[in-house]
């Protein structure tokens, strides 16, 4: 696996301008708009009701200094009802929520981030396959951003991301990603550790998440076929495109941040051993990623019931190791190759303070109050366009570069054509109930 180029930062970012943003249209709906108060209070609004989503915005509520939830939006009715219900409860004075800014529906994202205001704040929470086309209403508006992981499916979706992001930095606004090891204060000690040569030179990489199945649920019979593969998000590529992106992402990035450079060609396998469900998804995943230098890095997701089960990241240098990322509570720094107690030579000792899940809604709200520059953007899609190439090689039984990956103009669904959870499904199943699945050595992926 050899390349002749690296693709260096200033080529990511004017490659990032190839293909055709679509104008966005401002909504006909007339929605109540909410002006931040004279006291500093920050709107905020809430896209995407589910668990993360119902997660984050607990976490911004946590954050100093004066703020008012103003309007949630989801497809689904019971999951705004049940973010409503918790935000309510724990924290009632930073609420107002009436009726009208309760949005149910696929447009709801526009109704949201209308009546958050300019100079809000938008969490963005849904599927990783609406990102891009959220984000990009959210910078139209003047809306600072929080966006959780991943942050688009497909080579098309991270362009957008990228010119969403350059955009946002011409108007100042303030984008963090979830990505939230890195605001993991032990996380940020051990790369600086491994930055001042603690391991020597990093020589490979490893990225782990293998546990049990990804649950399922079977389609309920007053549910569309649009609805059905939304609710099972993670079973649907064109939705989160695979768990290897979705769900290995963190460790991805911080293998990735670690080595602090991404990788330029991938080849990789994956199979479908074990799962019987009727989605899209394989249950066994393995990358083998090579950076400019020819070093190595390997992505590896299993998820079946009864196999040895490992949740981390691995890095191995010319003299030791370090054992962290998301799956380990506290990240380990080894003499040698053997992560064995008897080698070990560093570990952090200092304050986690209040988490970082919390960390990074802490960072993001101060740098709106103080003015202070913060944009992820950039970050968030080259991590999210190295699983996307991890995932395209296992499709595909194919070594493919990162520059031919990411000037695909394939896209997995148009997600803007999607009016109502009655729109027909970008995939559908057969008479049998059976989705299409990509056969390696077939399936073409560019």
């Amino acid at each position: 696996m050899q390349t002749q180029s690296k693709t260096k930062r200033r080529d990511f970012l004017k490659q990032s301008s190839l293909g055709a943003v679509g104008t966005l249209l401002a909504t006909t709906m007339s929605v109540p708009h909410v002006h931040a108060a004279e006291n500093n209070t920050i709107n905020i609004a809430l896209v995407g009701c589910g668990g993360r989503g119902s997660g984050a915005i607990l976490d911004a509520l946590r954050t100093e200094g004066p703020k008012k939830v103003v309007a949630l939006a989801d497809v689904f009715e019971n999951r705004v009802a049940g973010t409503l219900r918790g935000v309510t409860e724990q924290f009632p004075a930073d609420v107002d929520l009436p009726k009208d800014r309760q949005f149910v529906g696929l447009d709801g994202y526009r109704k949201a981030i209308d009546a958050v205001g300019t100079g809000g704040v938008i969490l963005l929470a849904t599927p990783p396959a609406f990102r891009p086309l959220h984000l990009e209403y959210a910078v139209e508006k003047g809306v600072h951003v929080f966006m959780e992981k991943s942050f688009a499916v497909d080579p098309p979706g991270v362009r957008r991301v990228l010119k969403a992001g350059e955009t946002a930095k011409a108007k100042n606004l303030k984008i963090v990603g979830g990505l939230m090891t890195r605001h993991k204060r032990s996380m940020q000690e051990a790369i600086q550790q491994i930055r001042n040569g603690i391991i020597g030179d990093v020589t490979t990489c490893w990225a782990y998440r293998m546990h049990g199945p990804i649950g399922f649920g079977r389609k309920r019979d007053d549910e569309t076929t649009l609805a059905h593969q939304i609710r099972n998000y993670s079973c649907f590529t064109w939705v989160n495109g695979s768990p290897l992106l979705d769900w290995l992402i963190h460790n991805i990035d911080v293998c990735c941040w670690a080595k602090n450079e991404y990788p330029v060609i991938a080849q990789g396998q994956a199979a479908r051993r074990v799962r019987k469900d009727q989605d899209q998804i394989f249950d066994q995943y393995l990358v083998e990623y090579a950076f400019a230098d020819g070093t190595r890095f390997q992505a590896q997701g299993r998820f079946v019931q009864g196999a040895w089960d490992c949740f981390q990241a691995t890095i191995h240098g010319t003299t030791g190791c370090a054992i962290f990322g998301e799956g380990v509570s506290q990240p380990k720094i080894y003499r040698g190759h053997n992560p064995d107690s008897r080698n070990l030579i560093w570990e952090y000792t200092g304050p986690e303070f209040r988490g970082e899940y919390q960390a990074e809604h802490d960072v993001l709200f101060d740098c709106i109050r103080n003015d202070k520059p913060i944009n992820e953007t950039e970050r968030c899609a080259r991590t999210t366009m190295t699983g996307i190439l991890g995932r395209l090689v296992c499709e595909s039984g194919q070594r493919i570069t990162w520059d031919d990956a990411f000037k695909s103009e394939k896209s997995l669904a148009d997600v803007g054509a999607l009016t109502s959870l009655d729109s027909p499904a970008p995939v559908m199943p057969d008479a049998n109930g059976d989705y299409p699945f990509p056969v390696p050595g077939q399936t073409e992926v560019l």
